[in-house]
């Protein structure tokens, strides 16, 4: 981070965007943005960047003078946006849906800087299942926490086990989009 450049900050509750960022170099504070995520009718990217943007509002609010990352990332299935599940119940219920087929991972990014035009984008990716018996998806539960996380699962903890296969950003999936996110860190400082 070059000594001009303000305090960073991930405004995300997310584990896995923490360790992503920090995988990529940059130095960080990590707030949890306490907002309630919407879901715009419009479309799954509509609402993925509308909650992105809530977000990176939410920390500049509180603090004006940082850079802000923040991200929302939801499934696109049938028409329909899967988020966290509410229950161990309804985790059960989206992965029994994905068995065997294949669903759409979208991820909003907001990138805020004191000075700079907001960046604002978001990428997707294709994630197909395997076939999943029951027996399959409790050994999945039982080695992966699926409630904080869209969709009821991790591609980066045991995802091996219930994913056949995935096209487009890897990151994307986990939470956040570095291929989009990197070149900004670049552009502004935080990473070389």
């Amino acid at each position: 981070m070059t000594k001009q450049s303000p305090r960073l900050i991930l405004s995300s509750a997310s584990a896995r965007r923490v360790r992503l960022l920090g995988e990529a170099g940059a130095q960080f504070d990590s707030i949890v943005p306490e907002v309630d995520e919407s879901d715009c009718s419009a479309s799954v990217r509509d609402t993925v960047m509308k909650n992105a943007r809530l977000k990176g509002e939410w920390a500049l609010a509180r603090f004006p003078d940082c850079a802000i990352v923040s991200a929302d990332t939801a499934i696109e299935f049938e028409d329909s946006l899967i988020g966290k599940p509410k229950d161990l119940l309804m985790a059960r219920e989206h992965l029994r849906a994905f068995s065997g087929r294949t669903h759409n991972v979208l991820t909003g990014i907001s990138c805020l800087h004191p000075g700079r035009e907001p960046y604002r984008d978001a990428a997707v990716s294709t994630v197909k299942f395997r076939e999943l018996s029951e027996e399959m998806i409790s050994h999945y539960f039982s080695l992966v926490d699926p409630l904080d996380k869209a969709g009821s699962y991790d591609i980066g903890s045991h995802g091996e086990t219930i994913i056949e296969e995935y096209t487009g950003s890897l990151s994307n999936i986990i939470g956040l989009p570095m291929e989009l996110v990197t070149p900004w860190l670049v552009d502004t400082g935080y990473i070389s």
